[in-house]
């Protein structure tokens, strides 16, 4: 239960490395297509509105089949329809749970709603870029989604880590991963001096890293997966 980036990002992960993946959306939520087109490879997509008592348990009869739930909806906001990892965890007993927040789920900022630009601005990447353009009164955004695109495989990796411990020792588990954690990461690794005039790549630039596939709304040209395993390769069906 995610929309536009990161967590679409992390379900298509989990896809590409052989996962079965149940895009779960709404039909009364606005969504960009194009970005529906790139993250939903490999899924499969239901539609259910949870204000409506059989479409939730429809919900919850998808999550007694399931390994992993994730979602990233502004925390509480489904533990107030009764869809928290708790219920959810006791629904399936060894459910993974992911969740995906702006702010974190701690702090005074916990329940405010918020997305890749919005944290850009509060963890002070668009006063930096603007800063190193030469234009400190004119904030400006990072040339790319790097919050949301970075806490994408950042909850793939945590979904797969829990996957993993579940394996090892049993029991639920609840893999958290917040823009604004993420965006603090990525300042820690410091710049590249000069980074504004490197130039943005152009369609010939990126040829190489794109494939093509048939889907249902026709031929579709994307960047393929980064990895390149020899027993397990990545890829979507």
């Amino acid at each position: 239960m995610t929309r536009i980036i990161a967590g679409p990002v992390a379900g298509r992960c989990l896809a590409a490395h052989g996962a079965e993946v149940l895009h779960i959306g709404a039909a009364h939520l606005p969504t960009i297509p194009a970005l529906d087109m790139d993250t939903g490879r490999g899924k499969r997509r239901l539609l259910l509105d949870l204000r409506q008592p059989a479409e939730k348990a429809a919900l919850e009869e998808h999550v007694r089949g399931a390994d992993v739930f994730l979602q990233s909806y502004r925390p509480g906001a489904l533990a107030a329809r009764g869809v928290s990892p708790e219920a959810l965890a006791a629904l399936r007993p060894g459910l993974i749970c992911a969740s995906l927040s702006a702010y974190g789920h701690l702090g005074p900022w916990t329940g405010r709603r918020g997305f890749d630009l919005l944290v850009q601005t509060a963890t002070g990447f668009n006063q930096d870029e603007a800063e190193a353009a030469g234009t400190p009164d004119s904030p400006r955004p990072l040339p790319c989604r790097a919050l949301d695109h970075a806490s994408g495989y950042l909850l793939a990796l945590g979904i797969q880590a829990a996957l993993l411990r579940r394996a090892e020792e049993g029991g639920s588990w609840h893999v958290r991963v917040s823009l604004a954690a993420t965006g603090q990461w990525l300042r820690g690794l410091g710049r590249v001096e000069g980074g504004l005039a490197a130039q943005d790549p152009g369609q010939e630039d990126v040829a190489g890293l794109l494939e093509e596939r048939d889907s249902p709304l026709g031929r579709v040209s994307a960047i393929r997966h980064a990895a390149e395993m020899e027993r397990t390769p990545a890829g979507w069906d």
